[in-house]
């Protein structure tokens, strides 16, 4: 998944790369100046709830202010109400999903209209291993499994480098992450062939049924959590490296509908990984990336905008699933700035998300919700 797929990581966790923090022009420090009193600016990181199954996703609608709806990778979404987890479920697709290693119900979006329309999309590995994107409505307390609609298939060759996330952009679309389809290095090309869907980052009209995906993003190995920011738009993705370098891309709003290019596999990070010329599209390269003496697996954040910490807000948060570490940085002018090791670790971090008012949280596949205040 992308939170490492855990075989290739015990692999490559003895990697070593001095990168630390690289961006496309100066390095960014995470030293001196960038490295202040960590009592005065840190996040804190406490225990929401316990209690999960390998949780891999959290999401949240405005709607409903006091609740988080918390995506496990069995097939299940629960809520937590108030700080508590609630008994039952909100969603079960056990019966329809593969699960485990890098496959299962992997991410959950809630549709901009949600108070009015009921709906939410799901991504999911169906029981041949491959991707499904199907939406349901909901009567408030729980989805209806007899209102599946299946809005996208997405054949998988390989069980591993399925993406999973799915985020509404502020163009009311929902976007949409895939892999490169599997195994090791690309071996069929995909990410760079606008032929496939696969290593692409897709965005769909929902408002138009039976409307095409259309392809905004090409030559990603898998985007592993991505977010848009709430006050600027700007798309945030983390993609998970091959075997040295983990990634963090980031697409000003302004270029949003014009087509990316995010490298892989002719890149991995800002490294050459092989020969050859890339595909179409602006060609990007990360703001952040890091080695694998510094983790193995990325999961992507969020850019905090609450109210608990005024002080970091337009900070974003990215953490490795390995080793637990999370940074948070600024992004300006295209670099990174101001990195910072936040003085705690998310053991096996799956993913960030926010609530109704801006709040983060994390979700460790140990089944614990942690909050970031």
């Amino acid at each position: 998944m992308g939170y490492g797929g855990v075989v290739r990581a015990l692999v490559v966790v003895g990697v070593v790369l001095t990168l630390a923090a690289v961006v496309s022009g100066p390095r960014a420090s995470e030293g001196g100046a960038d490295a202040r009193s960590q009592s005065d600016s840190s996040f804190r990181l406490a225990v929401l709830t316990r209690g999960l199954d390998s949780p891999v996703g959290l999401a949240a609608t405005p709607s409903e202010p006091r609740r988080l709806y918390v995506v496990e990778q069995r097939g299940t979404v629960r809520i937590v109400q108030n700080g508590r987890l609630r008994p039952g479920v909100f969603l079960d697709l056990r019966g329809r999903v593969v699960s485990g290693g890098e496959q299962g119900l992997l991410g959950l979006a809630f549709d901009p209209r949600y108070a009015r329309n009921r709906f939410v999309y799901v991504n999911f590995t169906d029981r041949d291993g491959h991707t499904r994107i199907v939406r349901f409505r909901t009567n408030g307390v729980r989805a209806l499994p007899r209102t599946a609609r299946l809005l996208l298939r997405v054949e998988q060759p390989f069980a591993n480098h399925n993406g999973g996330h799915l985020a509404f952009g502020p163009d009311g679309r929902l976007w949409i992450g895939l892999g490169d389809g599997g195994s090791g290095g690309d071996p069929r090309g995909y990410a760079q062939n606008m032929g496939s869907p696969l290593g692409k980052m897709l965005r769909l009209d929902v408002r138009r049924p039976g409307s095409a995906p259309e392809i905004v993003g090409l030559g990603l190995r898998n985007p592993w959590r991505y977010s848009f920011d709430r006050a600027t738009g700007h798309l945030y993705i983390g993609d998970v490296g091959q075997g040295a370098v983990e990634e963090v891309n980031v697409t000003p709003r302004s270029e949003l509908s014009r087509l990316q290019n995010y490298g892989w596999n002719l890149y991995e990070g800002s490294r050459r990984y092989s020969g050859g010329e890339p595909g179409p599209g602006r060609l990007v390269f990360p703001v952040f990336e890091y080695g694998h003496d510094r983790g193995c697996s990325v999961t992507g954040g969020v850019v905090y905008r609450g109210r608990a910490r005024p002080g970091e807000r337009g900070r974003y948060l990215v953490g490795d699933y390995c080793s637990g570490t999370v940074w948070s940085l600024r992004v300006a002018d295209g670099q990174a700035r101001d990195v910072r090791v936040e003085p705690f670790r998310v053991p096996s971090l799956t993913s960030f998300g926010e609530d109704a008012a801006g709040e983060v949280y994390a979700t460790s596949h140990d089944g614990v919700v942690f909050r970031l205040s």
